[in-house]
C-alpha cells in the first residue's frame, strides 16, 4: 500500500500525530482554565457568604459585581464602568478601588487589595478560606 503523506510547498504532513499533540495541549489548557474558574467561583462563594450575601451570586455574571460593590460599600451605579465599552477603560481604576475596599472590609491591607485586583484567582480563595471576618462596608465607614 502506498504512503499517504501530502507534500504542499515543502511541508510534509506526517499524519495524525501532529494533530493529536495539538489536541492534547488544548485539553490540558482547557482543564487548567476550568480549574481556575472553579477556584475563583469557590473563593467568591465563600467571601459572599462571610459577608452575609448569597453564595450563589458568585456564578451570576453581572450580579456578582453588584454584590462586591455592596460588600465594599460602593454605589451600585459603578457597574456602568464595568459594562459600557468606552467607560470600562476607567473601570480598571474602579476595579482596583473596589478590590482595595473589599480587602479593607475584611480587615486586610492595601497589598492584599492589589492582590485581589491583579491575582484574584489566588487571593479570593485565600480571603474566603482564611479566618478573616467581614467588618462591614469599608467605603461606607470611611476606612477606604
Amino acid at each position: 500500500m502506498k504512503d499517504l503523506t501530502i507534500d504542499l510547498l515543502g511541508y510534509t504532513s506526517g499524519g495524525g500525530a501532529d494533530g493529536a499533540g495539538v489536541f492534547a495541549a488544548l485539553g490540558v489548557f482547557l482543564f487548567l482554565y476550568l480549574g481556575l474558574i472553579v477556584l475563583v467561583i469557590v473563593g467568591l462563594w465563600k467571601v459572599f457568604t462571610k459577608a452575609g450575601k448569597p453564595g450563589w451570586a458568585a456564578i451570576v455574571p453581572v450580579y456578582n459585581i453588584i454584590v462586591l460593590l455592596e460588600i465594599a460599600g460602593r454605589p451600585i451605579w459603578w457597574i456602568i464602568f464595568f459594562l459600557v465599552p468606552i467607560l470600562n477603560i476607567a473601570g480598571i481604576v474602579f476595579w482596583i478601588i473596589l478590590c482595595l475596599d473589599v480587602a479593607k472590609s475584611f480587615g486586610k491591607g492595601g497589598g492584599f487589595g492589589v492582590g485581589l485586583a491583579l491575582l484574584g484567582f489566588i487571593f479570593y480563595p485565600i480571603l474566603g478560606f482564611s479566618d478573616a471576618t467581614y467588618r462591614g462596608p469599608a467605603a461606607a465607614q470611611g476606612m477606604a
